[in-house]
C-alpha cells in the first residue's frame, strides 16, 4: 500500500498574489506611518488652496476687503489690531492685518493657493523639459551630450536668488511700460518663466546620468541589435526605467518652489499687493512684529509645517519606490 505524499494543488486562498511594482511600492507607503501622516497633511494644503472660494462663501470673508478700517473698534489708533494676539476672535479666526485690516485667515488660505499653483507650475515644466533634455543628452551622447552638460554647468553658475531678485523686474519691464501698472497674471507668468529657466538642470542631470547608465543594458543593446528606432527605445525602454527618479525629483521640488516663490515676494520681486501670498505676509509681518507678532507667526508656521510635510512626503515616496535607497 502505497501512500500519496503529493502536495495538494494550491486554491485561491493559499495561491501567491503575484504584485505589480505599483502595488508594492504602494504597500511600503502604507505601513510607513510618517509618510501617511505627511501625505494627509499635503492633501489637506492642496484641499485648502484648492477649495479657497468655497471656503470664503462659507466663512463669509474674502483677503481683500479692509474690514478693519471699515469697521470702527477692530484697529486701535495706531492700527494694529485692538485684540489680544492679533485681534483673533470668532468673527476672525487668526484676527486682523495690521494696517489695512484685512482677515489674516482668507489672506493665509489664498496664499496657499497661490504659492502651490506657481510652484506646481514650475515644477511641471521643468520636469517635463528636464526629462527631455536629460534623455536626449544622455542616450545620444556625442556633441550633444557635451553640448548640454556645458550648458548645464553654466546655468548652475549663477548665483540663482540675486539673479532672480535683479532679473524678475527687468523680464516684467520689458512687457509693461514702467508708467503702467503690471497686471497680477504678468507677475505669475514672469516667475514661473524666469524659475523655469533656470531649474531645469537639476532634473537634466540627473537623469542624463541615469539614461548613460542604462543605454549600456543589455535590453537596450538587444533593442538597437534588432532595429528598434530610438524614439521607440526612449518611450518603451527608458522611460518605463526613469519614472521613479523623476517622481521623486519632482516631489523633492515642489516644497523647493514654494519657499523661493515666498523668498522673492519677501524680496519684493515676487507677488505684490493685493494677491495674497505668504512671502508678503511674512515680509510685512516682520515689519510689525514688535507690535503685532502673531501676523508673521500664522504664515510663517504655515509654510513650516507644508514644507516639512512635503519633504518627509519625498522621503517616504523615494523609500517606498526604491527600498534599495534607504539602506
Amino acid at each position: 500500500m502505497t501512500t500519496d505524499l503529493a502536495e495538494p494543488p494550491a486554491t485561491a486562498a493559499t495561491a501567491p498574489q503575484h504584485r505589480s511594482p505599483a502595488q508594492l511600492a504602494w504597500r511600503r507607503f502604507r505601513r510607513d506611518r510618517t509618510g501617511v501622516v505627511s501625505g494627509l497633511v499635503v492633501a489637506a494644503f492642496f484641499l485648502v488652496g484648492i477649495g479657497a472660494p468655497v471656503i470664503s462663501w462659507l466663512y463669509g470673508k474674502d483677503p481683500y476687503t479692509t474690514y478693519g478700517q471699515n469697521t470702527p473698534g477692530l484697529l486701535n489708533d495706531y492700527g494694529y489690531p485692538a485684540g489680544p494676539m492679533g485681534g483673533i476672535s470668532g468673527q476672525y479666526w487668526l484676527g486682523l492685518e495690521p494696517g489695512l485690516g484685512r482677515d489674516v485667515f482668507m489672506q493665509l488660505v489664498y496664499g496657499i493657493r497661490t504659492s502651490l499653483l506657481i510652484s506646481l507650475a514650475i515644477v511641471l515644466l521643468i520636469t517635463v523639459i528636464g526629462t527631455l533634455v536629460g534623455v536626449a543628452a544622455g542616450y545620444t551622447g556625442g556633441w550633444v551630450d557635451y553640448t548640454v552638460s556645458r550648458v548645464i554647468d553654466i546655468v548652475l553658475c549663477f548665483p540663482s536668488t540675486i539673479f532672480f531678485v535683479a532679473f524678475i523686474p527687468v523680464a516684467t519691464s520689458l512687457f509693461v511700460s514702467p508708467t503702467e501698472e503690471v497686471p497680477t497674471w504678468m507677475h505669475v507668468v514672469t516667475i514661473i518663466t524666469v524659475l523655469t529657466a533656470f531649474g531645469w538642470t537639476s532634473t537634466a542631470r540627473l537623469l542624463r546620468g541615469q539614461v548613460l547608465s542604462l543605454r549600456e543594458r543589455e535590453f537596450i543593446q538587444s533593442a538597437r541589435v534588432i532595429g528598434v528606432s530610438p524614439t521607440r527605445i526612449v518611450f518603451r525602454e527608458l522611460l518605463p526605467n526613469l519614472w521613479t527618479p523623476i517622481l521623486i525629483s519632482a516631489s523633492l521640488a515642489v516644497p523647493v518652489y514654494v519657499t523661493t516663490e515666498a523668498a522673492l515676494s519677501f524680496l519684493g520681486a515676487g507677488m505684490v499687493e493685493p494677491t495674497p501670498d505668504w512671502g508678503r505676509m511674512i515680509h510685512t509681518g516682520a515689519e510689525v512684529y514688535s507690535a503685532d507678532f502673531t501676523y508673521m507667526l500664522v504664515p510663517g508656521l504655515a509654510m513650516l509645517i507644508f514644507v516639512l510635510a512635503f519633504n518627509l512626503l519625498g522621503d517616504s515616496v523615494r523609500d517606498a519606490l526604491d527600498p534599495k535607497s534607504s539602506r
